[in-house]
């Protein structure tokens, strides 16, 4: 069985070694393309928490990075891991309302930097700046996409499929991707439990047997 993969080829590869390490033939065809937004040095010491809802936003910040923060709320343990110094918090739950429920309140003064198209509800519900750190681009692969499944790791990505008309199954890492994947026509076959790596691959096995 052939499954696609649709994230950047770098953020791909620990998903397709485990696929195919568990049998699975795996092509990576990259729907997006991430481009940073510069915003010049961020000042980390005036907020009481900052708050990482992706491994690219994690990254994006720690390299801009002035003064130590107080407290970090990572949404995950790859973001975590992006981060790669002291998370004070990792939710249960890998979503944003996973995050908001574990948070403590009240929560100060916080700061929410990640894709500029991301969810605001952090935002809303913690009255967080918002800093807009990457933009994410829909990318036309050069031959037509071909396989069984087709793991979708964003709503963006989702966007970019469907915008392709695509016709193959789909494996969505989360309710928000699925929700995207379901408006763009296309038929999901498969929902990660744990929005992470080994969710995708739980969801790729039970949608493949």
């Amino acid at each position: 069985m052939t499954v696609v993969l649709t994230r950047p080829a770098e953020r791909s590869a620990r998903l397709a070694a485990r696929l195919e390490s568990l049998g699975f033939e795996v092509v990576v065809a990259p729907l997006l393309e991430l481009a940073p937004i510069e915003t010049g040095p961020i000042d980390h010491r005036p907020y009481d928490w900052l708050v990482l809802t992706s491994i690219t936003g994690a990254k994006e910040l720690r390299r801009r990075a002035e003064g130590k923060p107080r407290r970090v709320a990572a949404i995950g343990e790859a973001t975590a891991d992006a981060w790669g110094d002291e998370i004070d918090l990792v939710p249960a739950v890998s979503t944003q309302e996973g995050l908001l429920a574990e948070l403590p309140r009240p929560a100060g003064r916080v700061l929410f930097a990640g894709a500029e198209d991301a969810r605001r509800l952090l935002s809303d519900e913690l009255g967080a700046d918002f800093l807009p750190l990457y933009r994410t681009r829909a990318v036309r692969p050069e031959q037509p996409l071909e396989g069984d499944l087709v793991v979708l790791a964003s709503a963006s990505a989702a966007r970019a499929y469907g915008a392709l008309g695509g016709s193959i199954p789909t494996v969505s890492i989360g309710p928000e991707t699925t929700a995207a994947a379901e408006a763009a026509g296309l038929r999901v076959a498969g929902e990660a439990r744990t929005h992470d790596l080994e969710g995708l691959v739980q969801a790729v096995l039970s949608a493949s047997s």
